[in-house]
């Protein structure tokens, strides 16, 4: 969401910043719709105003026994009352007009976000890792899973259709782990507070991280009104809505673990196999709530806070910024890790990490009051993986399979695997 003061003086400036996502200018239709509310307001506090002048005037005229001015002002003051409901009435629904435009339009990108249309003009920054070889073919994940037997799509395709997996035995417990460890990384070594949230919220809280209204396909909502979180972001960012925190407290940092939904509905066709693309998975979610001062810096911070998962299993990435076209709705600034995956001799995507300003705060209500003792303002705030879960098990599956079919359990796993250091086939 933005801020119409800033549009008004502003305007050449945002429509530059829609002009880099792809969009057609609106600064000038938000400028009108918001003058043609003002007139109104201001139309408004005028009729009020008189009508309680005239009220007071009314009594007064009885007193003096003026009737027929009295019974005139008596239709003044009920033609101000029509006034005023219709004035109300319109005030109102260019209210709606312009939340509804407003909540339409994309965060404006860092000015430093290279510019491009889609994912092949993304820039890269750096690689991490060497990247493996093998003496015989590498497999794909669902390769590797089924021949082990301990990865069934058909099974969870009679009870719940594409895009399920059922994990078994030492596959389970190794997404288990790979939860844990990434837990208990972010929490005791990088200032994440563990949080357990709700997996179903309101319609308020999705609009706050902005998934809705634009995105409402992409998720699964219940009959009853409520939406499943497509990430935890959604719930994290919502623990600040509607509060006025102290700077002091910030920066406020959150992570959990938590089933995600998603109804993948623009993906026809692309990773119709194994566990890439699911409508439910895993992922451990991190949230940063911020001053404008500090957001940057944090960004970069979550960014090192992810890669570190990485480097701690020992998995070969490439850290990616990426280009306007590519960015999410409401991201500033977006870094997205891609991991190297053998079997299909690419880099994946396996985190993203963006800094959104103010953008989720204003939809949400989320501000901070400065130290100075200034007017509150609205925090910043960024989200990240770290990491999806279920493509960090693909990562490890594929990168430390061994020519049999068995995988080696990375060292860092093997706390969380009771000592485990290969899985097999039974």
């Amino acid at each position: 969401m933005f801020d119409i003061k800033w549009i008004r003086k502003n305007p050449d400036e945002f429509d530059a910043g829609l002009a880099l996502r792809g969009l057609e200018p609106h600064a000038r239709e938000i400028v009108a719709l918001d003058f043609e509310r003002r007139k109104i307001v201001a139309a408004l506090q005028e009729a009020q105003s008189r009508r309680n002048q005239a009220s007071k005037e009314i009594g007064k005229a009885k007193g003096a026994g003026d009737e027929e001015l009295a019974r005139g002002l008596i239709a003044e003051v009920a033609d101000l009352k029509e006034q005023i409901r219709s004035g109300e009435e319109k005030e109102r629904q260019l209210d709606g007009e312009i939340l509804d435009l407003l909540a339409s339009i994309p965060n404006i990108p860092h000015k430093d976000v290279p510019e491009g249309a889609g994912e092949e003009e993304n820039v890269q920054i750096r690689t991490e890792g060497e990247v493996p070889t093998f003496d015989f073919t590498p497999k794909q994940h669902f390769e590797l899973g089924e021949a082990l037997g301990l990865m069934d799509f058909d099974g969870a395709a009679k009870m719940s259709g594409a895009r399920f997996v059922v994990l078994k035995g030492a596959l389970a417990r190794l997404e288990r782990a790979l939860g844990a460890f990434m837990l208990d990384l972010q929490t005791g070594e990088h200032g994440y507070e563990e949080t357990a949230v709700p997996c179903l919220v309101r319609d308020a809280a999705m609009f706050g991280t902005a998934q809705l209204p634009k995105f409402a396909e992409d998720s699964f909502r219940t009959e009853n009104g409520y939406w499943l979180i497509p990430t935890s972001e959604v719930s994290l960012t919502n623990l600040v809505r509607e509060q006025i925190l102290d700077e002091q407290r910030l920066p406020l940092r959150f992570t959990a673990l938590t089933p995600c939904f998603r109804s993948e509905a623009g993906s026809a066709g692309r990773d119709t196999r194994g566990m890439i693309r699911q409508h439910q998975f895993s992922k451990v979610e991190m949230v940063s709530i911020t001053t404008p001062e500090q957001s940057e810096k944090e960004h970069e911070r979550m960014t090192g806070c992810a890669e570190e998962v990485l480097k701690r299993l020992g998995l070969p990435y490439r850290v990616m910024k990426l280009c306007t076209g590519d960015m999410g709705f409401s991201a500033r600034r977006t870094f997205d890790l891609e991991v190297w995956l053998p079997g299909q001799n690419c880099y994946r995507e396996i985190s993203s990490i963006s800094v959104c300003g103010d953008f989720q705060a204003r939809r949400m209500n989320a501000r901070y009051r400065p130290e100075n003792g200034d007017a509150t303002t609205f925090v910043h705030t960024l989200n990240g993986s770290g990491l999806a879960v279920g493509r960090t098990l693909v990562a490890v599956l594929e990168n430390y399979q061994n020519a049999d079919g068995s995988i080696t359990v990375p060292d860092a796993l093997r706390p969380w695997m009771n000592g485990l250091e290969k899985i097999e086939k039974s």
